[in-house]
């Protein structure tokens, strides 16, 4: 196993791409705990809104240094990248069905909004670059527990999308030598994850009283990682030696199904319901991932990392969490 200890980020200037976003937000105040220099990049918008960072603590809020801009502009996101010496890239659209709706969409952000953090990173000569992966990039797979080395099958524009981002970074390193490491999450979860996600939303209508809930399939099975464990990957890969030009995945090595998911939920909240199949919610036949499950070997050995927090512990903070927010509505299949 590799040694626990880290080398310190206090005072090393940093920048995070979807810096208001689920785990962005969150690996934003953890940077600011860690006391680097913290500039968030958030997308623009007519309210002036850095999303969840807008619910951080003022005194956190103050240390952020936030620029409101889009991923899709190189030159916004050159300017954005001047000057620091880490850069964490979450920027990202996620929402698989979305993707069907708007394939393009996903292109422009995910791929080539990588492409200009690769280019501003290079010109700028960062240390180290931390590109966000996804499991999804895996497809249903041919072998359990899946391993980085495992071949990548896109089964959704999202993932398509991914797959050709996280090409790119690795041909950044290969190409120019730019010191990046792909870090690959497997499904992580948590408060301020949209309420669109499987966790959020059966949840949320738990705690409305709901006697049937609205899921999509009950028998995918997914490696679900509570988000400060994630965090704690990035926050560890960020100084690790030894892994520039490597893929590294984050997840716990068990696996949950939906079905299961739904009745500890349930039990958390003390409720009663039954699972329906909204059809909104199902994917295409041969869109569905069945079993994503990660094997964490190479993140134990080389970031000294594990997952602390089980899944009935991490369920319970999202659910008490959730209790204190206003419902979202919800959109519809027009709108995702």
């Amino acid at each position: 196993m590799a040694d626990a200890r880290r080398l310190s980020l206090a005072g090393v200037p940093v920048l995070v791409t979807g810096a208001d976003g689920f785990i962005g937000s969150h690996l934003t105040e953890r940077l600011v705990a860690e006391g680097a220099r913290v500039r968030g990049f958030c997308l623009y918008n007519s309210r002036g809104s850095a999303g969840w960072l807008d619910e951080t603590d003022a005194e956190t809020r103050s240390a952020i240094d936030i620029r409101f801009g889009d991923i899709r502009d190189a030159r916004f996101v050159e300017a954005a990248t001047d000057g620091v010496e880490i850069v964490f890239h979450l920027a990202a659209l996620i929402a698989i069905p979305y993707s069907y709706v708007a394939p393009e969409s996903f292109i422009d952000t995910n791929v080539r909004g990588t492409l200009n953090v690769l280019e501003a990173a290079r010109r700028a000569g960062v240390r180290r670059v931390v590109h966000t992966s996804t499991s999804e990039v895996y497809g249903t797979p041919e072998h359990l527990p899946i391993r980085e080395t495992h071949p990548l099958q896109a089964q959704s524009p999202y993932a398509a999308s991914k797959v050709a981002a996280d090409q790119l970074a690795l041909a950044f390193r290969s190409s120019f030598d730019l010191p990046v490491v792909v870090l690959r999450p497997f499904n992580t979860f948590g408060p301020r994850q949209s309420e669109r996600a499987v966790i959020p939303t059966m949840v949320r209508q738990l705690l409305g009283g709901a006697g049937e809930v609205r899921l999509g399939r009950l028998d995918p099975r997914r490696d679900l990682t509570y988000v400060e464990d994630t965090v704690d990957g990035f926050v560890r890969v960020a100084t690790a030696s030894g892994v520039d030009g490597r893929t590294i995945q984050l997840g716990t090595g068990r696996t949950t199904s939906i079905g299961e998911l739904f009745e500890l939920a349930c039990r958390l909240v003390g409720a009663k319901a039954t699972a329906v199949t909204d059809p909104d919610r199902v994917r295409p036949d041969a869109s569905e991932v069945l079993v994503l499950q990660a094997d964490p070997t190479l993140a134990r050995d080389v970031l000294g990392w594990e997952a602390r927090t089980d899944l009935e512990s991490g369920m319970r903070a999202t659910i008490d969490w959730l209790r204190t927010q206003p419902q979202v509505a919800e959109p519809s299949r027009a709108q995702i």
